[in-house]
């Protein structure tokens, strides 16, 4: 019995069409797939519909763990926030009506106010618990400051909300000089779900930007390790394959995403 459970993040085959994201996805092996909220959008400007793409989520037989993402929550002045909290909710609602489980809030990009981002995170969660999908943290490691695990959990502390998440991912440990170990301080039901990837030591740590990660087992991070603190929690939900490269865009996508998920469960199922 495998120990996670597979997603593919739409952005590692970005510029296949969106149906055939989830069709592939499928043939690959997945048990989910990330959308973007802007493929969506795209698709539907173009004349699709968003019954074609639930339609072919059902046809698959794949799960959406997350849509992504949330802008601008925490850093809207206290006037531009009424207007950036209804966007939020309207892609909430979106995500609901597929199914989705969750939806990524992307964190502060400047030095934040902690107190302000943990209450407007409780607030945000509150409206999707009620919509369908709920809000999960994320933080990145090339922002200012929300770049740590630890910067992540502040919020979902103090939301004092039980049902407050955070994403994890391994590049973002890496490049915001975090330390893996921190994921012995965290309750499963903590994470709605971890990206995977690795990162190469070949570009400074402080330089390195989407585009750097790259396949899992093809950079320097202790993958295993990282799949044995999971483990050592208790966590036993959504490895998903996230990477933003061009020279992978170029390939036949059904290939890379089976490399993908093999890399993937090469890794994880045998830590």
């Amino acid at each position: 019995m495998s120990s996670f459970r597979y997603s593919l993040n739409a952005s590692t085959i970005r510029t296949t069409p969106l149906l055939d994201k989830i069709r592939i996805a499928a043939e690959a092996g997945y048990q989910g797939i990330e959308l973007w909220f802007d493929e969506i959008e795209a698709f539907q400007a173009e004349g699709g519909t968003l019954e074609a793409v639930s339609a072919a989520i059902q046809e698959s037989g794949l799960a959406i763990p997350t849509m992504i993402m949330l802008r601008d929550w925490w850093s809207a002045s206290p006037e531009e926030y009424p207007a950036v909290f209804n966007t939020c909710l309207e892609r909430i609602k979106l995500a609901a009506q597929l199914e989705a489980e969750y939806v990524i809030a992307c964190p502060h990009r400047e030095k934040p106010d902690y107190d302000l981002g943990a209450q407007r995170y409780r607030e945000l969660l509150e409206a999707g618990i009620e919509a369908g999908a709920k809000p999960a943290v994320e933080f990145l490691g090339f922002v200012e400051a929300v770049t740590k695990i630890e910067d992540a959990l502040l919020i979902v502390e103090k939301s004092g909300h039980p049902e407050a998440t955070l994403v994890l991912d391994p590049f973002h440990v890496f490049r915001g000089g975090g330390s893996m170990e921190t994921i012995a301080q965290l309750k499963p039901e903590q994470i709605a779900i971890s990206h995977f990837n690795d990162a190469v030591d070949t570009i400074p740590r402080e330089e390195q930007m989407d585009p750097d990660r790259v396949l899992p087992g093809d950079g320097h991070l202790d993958l295993t390790r990282y799949c044995q603190l999971l483990k050592q929690i208790g966590y036993q939900s959504w490895l998903s394959l996230e990477l933003f490269r061009e020279d992978l865009w170029k390939q036949e996508p059904l290939d890379v995403a089976k490399l993908g998920l093999e890399r993937m469960q090469t890794i994880a199922e045998n830590t």
